[in-house]
């Protein structure tokens, strides 16, 4: 039986001052699917990068209200998922 990965789930890594900083501690932060939970998440993760992943915190970030040209309009909903690895792994994104 062959182990298709679902690459589709993580749409990507976020780069934020914050997400930097986190990842010199272990802590990863990575955009997904909204339909994803934590296993399927720590799952993918360990299946794609090789790591073994120590806990998974979730964040839903609401739509926001914003205007354009006199027009009311939402951003996107976002969920993002903090990855925190075992002692001394880290993820080469290069």
């Amino acid at each position: 039986m062959s182990s298709i990965i679902n690459l589709d789930k993580i749409k990507g890594l976020v780069y934020t001052e914050k997400s930097n900083i986190s990842s010199s501690n272990g802590r990863y932060t990575f955009e997904v699917d909204s339909s994803c939970n934590k296993s399927e998440i720590k799952s993918l993760i360990k299946k794609i990068y090789n790591v073994d992943v120590k806990n998974v915190n979730i964040i839903n970030t609401k739509p926001k209200s914003r205007r354009f040209k006199g027009i009311n309009g939402y951003t996107s909903k976002v969920k993002k998922a903090i990855i925190k690895l075992k002692e001394n792994q880290t993820i080469n994104f290069a």
